[in-house]
């Protein structure tokens, strides 16, 4: 009886056994099978300051919750407003020496416009009377050579007594007279000779100012480029300024604190890791052996090691391209014709309808349907 008792026992044990090993290859062969799955997040960010300096305040603890927009962590500005300070002085001044500079040009070139105007209008004016008094001294020195003949004829005629003594001396001061006439009006070519040069002197000088005012209008345009890289410099500290303040740049939780204040820190060193919990996904790393009937689209059963009576219903949202070893530091060298066949993994992205409790970093099991 109990021999009989016995042999049901184990053959129940065995009809068990045969049931769960069909149910378990059954259920492989419909589905790919993987334990190599891990939570991990789209947005799992390193926050740091785009400047360095002395961190003074850090308004979060690890674990907790942010909003975007919310101050995070300050580094002290005082160096950089000491900066702009600076920068802005040196502004205000180079504004007044510019609008110096710009006014002594305007005033010169207005000088200038009104001398040059009168130096040559000057200049035309003695020119006509140059050369009217060149006609006229031509003329007279003509008159004059003709009378230097007569007076030599009536003086001939005066020693004949052909003529009376009053006669010659009549044509004696005509003569006397006119040479006067021709001195004086030398005298005045000499004078409007020796104005013109001063008019063309001075005519020289405003060239000389034009230089000066071409050298103004160059100095112009260096202060001009010189107050723009002032004023960018300064746009620059009041960016610097604005990155002394470290804002949450999405809703999320403090995953972890890298320092505490206070601490000088240099640009870019780490300071926070912020993480949003509703941007988890589940990433598989899948043999190639399993691969096959597996698609985007297809139905994903995901548990967890921590909580693993939860199913959680998830789809293939992407599989990747090139096996996870494609991009490794160290390839595999195939050259010299040596070649061992290793089973390839592929990365496969799976969303999840419910990411309630679960962590970035927790391993996972799939079961991905395959069609």
């Amino acid at each position: 009886m109990n021999r009989k008792i016995g042999t049901i026992v184990i053959l129940i044990l065995i009809g068990i056994f045969v049931y769960s090993g069909f149910r378990y290859f059954a259920f492989r062969s419909k589905n790919a099978v993987s334990e190599a799955a891990f939570i991990k997040s789209d947005r799992l960010a390193n926050l740091t300051f785009k400047v360095g300096g002395n961190v003074t305040n850090m308004f979060k603890k690890e674990n907790e919750e942010v909003k975007k927009g919310e101050l995070l962590a300050t580094i002290d500005p005082t160096d950089l407003k000491v900066m702009k300070k600076k920068l802005i002085y040196t502004i205000k001044s180079l504004e007044k020496s510019l609008e110096a500079t710009i006014l002594k040009k305007s005033r010169l070139k207005e000088s200038l416009s009104l001398k040059t105007s009168i130096a040559g209008s000057d200049i035309k004016a003695i020119d006509m009377k140059l050369q009217s008094l060149k006609y006229r001294i031509d003329a007279t020195k003509t008159k004059l050579r003709k009378l230097d003949k007569d007076v030599g004829r009536y003086e001939q005629m005066w020693k004949r007594r052909l003529i009376s003594a009053s006669d010659f001396e009549t044509i004696q001061t005509k003569r006397s007279i006119l040479l006067d006439e021709v001195k004086g009006m030398q005298k005045e070519y000499r004078s409007l000779e020796a104005s013109r040069k001063g008019l063309l002197d001075a005519y020289r000088l405003s060239r000389i100012t034009e230089k000066k005012i071409k050298e103004l209008e160059k100095s112009i345009v260096a202060k001009k480029e010189e107050l723009k890289s002032y004023k960018e410099a300064v746009l620059d500290i009041e960016n610097r300024i604005g990155y002394t303040r470290l804002y949450a740049p999405f809703n999320g939780v403090i995953a972890k604190k890298y320092i505490e204040a206070p601490r000088v820190v240099k640009s870019g060193s780490m300071i926070y890791a912020l993480l949003d919990p509703s941007s988890l996904y589940c990433e598989v790393l899948l043999s190639e052996k399993k691969m096959h009937g597996v698609k985007p689209g297809n139905r994903v059963t995901v548990t967890v090691d921590a909580a693993k009576d939860r199913k959680i219903e998830g789809r293939v949202e992407s599989i990747a391209p090139t096996s996870a070893s494609t991009f490794s530091l160290v390839p595999r060298d195939i050259a010299s014709g040596e070649f061992t066949k290793l089973d390839q993994r592929f990365k496969i992205r799976i969303s999840m309808s419910d990411t309630k409790d679960l962590r970035v970093g927790m391993s996972a099991h799939v079961a991905i349907e395959r069609r």
